[in-house]
């Protein structure tokens, strides 16, 4: 029977450089136990580290940000003093719900040389494009500046999704609004796009004139900008509807008061949690209740087109007494 690897100092943590290993007793033979991963050059990681299965409606978005920070944590064992994450890697770091890339990007202000090194991507930024922020004990950049940077290689369409991330007001018990957990605002991405030319310049400026607060799940960009793409009016977002005594029936995605029409978009939680469901039908039946005509959309009406979604909002409009302008 093998012998087990001899447990290690517990003030290592899960993941730690060779060099701190070393200082702390563990010897060479110790570092390439099979106990551990090595996820670059100099460092270690216990194996298993950060593996807990994600549950729930974003459990994909959480699964990914946990991996991306996971290698984060283990890089940041040997990243340079004045180095930190930003772009792609700091808009998943942020919970943005970004596609994270194959390699870690690391950020520097000029002068100083961006990072070369197997599993990063190296960055040198102007001193004008770029604010550094901590977020648990990691260097990234920005809430703002990230956002910025992806000008270079996104869509509009994938901005405007990130951007609705970053202004979107968190909701917390009792669905009280929490505008100081808010990423940042509309007028700190203003900011940026006015802070210099950069490259993506002009996606930057379309995606911000399309950016809106209130859009709680990417679905619910897509959502919107189907609509308003359709020549369809503007919605009003994430809208507390109150009865006339001001008793809370609900928090709607998207209202048009003057129609009184509501869409709800419904990830699959929606199906899948019974106290979802049951919430639900409560709140939907207390809208209708209040003269409202509720509109019910999953992803299959929104993506890839959204056409369907649109066909069905159009039709509860025009049934309230909305016509398409000439």
């Amino acid at each position: 029977m093998p012998r087990l690897p001899e447990p290690l100092p517990d003030a290592l943590g899960e993941a730690f450089s060779c060099a701190d290993a070393s200082a702390a007793g563990v010897s060479l033979k110790r570092l390439r136990a099979l106990d551990l991963d090595i996820p670059f050059r100099g460092v270690r990681r216990r194996a298993g580290a950060g593996e807990a299965a994600a549950t729930g409606p974003l459990a994909e978005d959480h699964a990914a940000r946990q991996r991306v920070l996971d290698r984060a944590r283990a890089y940041a064992q040997i990243m340079s003093g004045h180095a930190f994450y930003c772009g792609r890697t700091a808009a998943v770091l942020w919970g943005t719900g970004a596609l994270p890339s194959g390699e870690l990007e690391v950020g520097v202000v000029a002068p100083e040389r961006a990072p070369r090194r197997r599993g990063i991507r190296g960055r040198q930024l102007a001193p004008t494009h770029v604010e550094v922020r901590t977020l648990g004990g990691l260097r990234l950049s920005s809430p703002a500046s990230t956002w910025a940077m992806l000008g270079r290689d996104a869509g509009v369409r994938e901005l405007v999704r990130i951007g609705d991330a970053l202004v979107r007001v968190p909701r917390g018990d009792r669905g009280r609004r929490r505008p100081e957990a808010r990423l940042c605002t509309v007028d700190e991405l203003a900011e940026v796009v006015a802070s210099g030319r950069r490259v993506g310049s002009a996606k930057l400026v379309k995606a911000l004139s399309l950016v809106r607060e209130g859009a709680m799940s990417p679905l619910e960009t897509d959502f919107r900008l189907a609509v308003v793409g359709a020549g369809l009016p503007e919605p009003l977002l994430d809208r507390e509807i109150r009865d006339g005594s001001g008793r809370l029936a609900g928090i709607a995605d998207a209202v048009w008061p003057e129609y009184r029409v509501i869409a709800e978009v419904e990830g699959d939680h929606h199906r899948t949690s019974r106290s979802q469901w049951a919430r639900d039908i409560e709140k939907h039946t207390a809208y209708v209740a209040l003269g409202f005509e509720v509109v019910r959309l999953t992803s299959a009406h929104i993506r890839p087109t959204g056409s369907a979604a649109v066909a069905l909002v159009r039709g509860a409009l025009r049934r309230r007494g909305w016509s398409p302008p000439n």
